[in-house]
């Protein structure tokens, strides 16, 4: 009888646990993850250590490669378990020397950056006049002759990035066509310090390429102004860029086993290569080292969920995706036990939420996946990152989204994030400990649940 009693209560139990939302079940360990995380020195330190001692980490570097070493060591230092070093080939793009000189109507040393990919010029460099134009669409108004044998210079203002970055993407290309010998922009962002921004171009297939580079807001707003006024502008750009062969480089990943479903995972990370100026902090040293502290503290806590959780911090991201394919491809068939996948590549000012993707799923299934995602989101209301929209995920995530894996991208304030993007200014100075604490906190409530609920997102 007395056996039988138990039996029922336990019975009850479950059914009870069963019936209640995902916020009353996990309000307890929601609140000890974030007073943990509030309260942590450790994730700092390991930034600290990242940004400061390592550095920018372009792929292909040396630095990147200490920051491979030294991350799969401290994945080991903070317990996790299965840590390996997973290759992969990237890219390998050397910026070498590089300078602008303005050199008619007057003579000034213009602050750039190359853009990352572009070729280098000639050894004696590029001496041509200056076409100004704000836009693409502007540009293709002019005839041939006008841009032949020119320099574009395209002096675009900040409108967002989406809609800005074409001109750093595609602008090279775009000028070639019409016979420019090499392509200035107006650094993608919406103020300047004398800070030029770097980042990838992409060559058309049909066109030649051309030296391409950043000037700051400073050097494009000057350049447009001589033009105006109609005098001649003509500038000399040097540039020693250059791609070399691919070199070897590595995700880095590590976990806490499942205590019943070890097979299932939730992935979380952000990626570990920067551009070779900063010091990789809110892009991406932040993500990596918040989604590494997150698991850390769930297992400093004692906590077991029912699957795996796996950190990784995937290379290449910037400059060519090499990493997130590696690792797609690393997981060949057993995508299908990836319960969800959150990246956090955005900075890391003070959380909102996460944006939740689901590839081709159908709306019943997607609403349900919001609803739960929402009651997980309301356990993070102490760090103001209750937010779930529709629609999210991220670069290194996207192959494993495209194979059905629910995907969350961590969303930010996002208000400083692209002053100091692609630039010097990306050092550890621009990043609050405070909100550094908070989105730790916000990324190992998420993934702890996902991780640990009966069910899947998307059943």
């Amino acid at each position: 009888m007395i056996l039988a009693r138990v039996g029922f209560a336990l019975m009850f139990a479950a059914l009870a646990l069963n019936a209640a939302t995902l916020t009353e079940q996990y309000k307890v360990v929601a609140a000890r993850l974030i007073d943990a995380a509030l309260a942590d020195d450790q994730g700092w330190e390991k930034l600290s250590w990242l940004t400061d001692r390592i550095g920018n980490r372009l792929s292909g570097s040396a630095s990147l490669e200490q920051a491979v070493a030294w991350a799969a060591e401290t994945m080991k230092a903070d317990g996790l378990v299965n840590v390996e070093k997973l290759p992969v080939k990237v890219p390998h793009w050397v910026r070498g020397q590089e300078s602008a000189t303005l050199l008619e109507p007057v003579k000034r040393d213009l602050p750039m950056l190359g853009l990352g990919g572009s070729v280098g010029t000639p050894a004696g460099g590029i001496t041509a006049e200056v076409v100004v134009v704000r836009t693409i669409d502007e540009l293709e108004k002019l005839n041939r002759e006008r841009v032949t044998g020119k320099i574009v210079l395209y002096n675009e203002a900040w409108t967002g990035y989406g809609s800005t970055v074409l001109y750093r993407t595609q602008g090279p290309s775009r000028a070639a066509k019409l016979g420019a010998v090499a392509v200035l922009i107006r650094s993608v962002g919406p103020v300047s310090l004398q800070t030029p921004h770097t980042g990838v171009l992409e060559y058309a297939a049909d066109t030649p390429k051309i030296p391409a580079a950043a000037l700051t807001v400073e050097g494009a707003a000057l350049l447009e102004r001589l033009a105006r006024a109609g005098s001649k502008v003509v500038v000399r750009l040097s540039m020693e860029a250059r791609m070399l062969p691919d070199a070897d480089s590595a995700n880095v990943i590590g976990e806490i086993r499942g205590r019943e479903k070890p097979g299932e995972v939730v992935v979380l990370g952000g990626h570990l290569d920067s551009w070779d100026v900063g010091a990789g902090a809110q892009d991406d040293g932040s993500g990596c080292i918040a989604a590494l502290q997150a698991v850390a503290l769930i297992r400093k806590l004692g906590l077991h969920p029912r699957r795996t959780i796996r950190v990784v911090f995937w290379t290449n991201e910037e400059n060519g995706g090499a990493g997130a394919k590696a690792y797609r491809q690393w997981a060949g068939d057993q995508v299908k036990n990836h319960v969800a996948a959150i990246e956090m590549d955005g900075g890391s000012e003070r959380p909102l939420g996460f944006g939740l993707g689901l590839t081709g799923a159908p709306e019943d299934v997607v609403t349900r996946a919001m609803e739960k995602a929402r009651e997980i989101g309301k356990l993070l209301e102490r760090v103001g990152a209750t937010e779930i929209l529709r629609g999210g995920g991220g670069a290194d995530i996207g192959p494993l989204m495209r194979d059905g894996v629910p995907g969350l991208g961590h969303r930010t304030v996002g208000q400083r994030y692209f002053e100091w993007h692609h630039t010097a200014a990306d050092t550890l100075d621009k990043i609050d400990k405070q909100d550094f604490r908070m989105n730790v906190a916000a990324l190992a409530v998420m993934a702890y649940v996902l991780a640990d609920m009966p069910g899947r997102l998307s059943d």
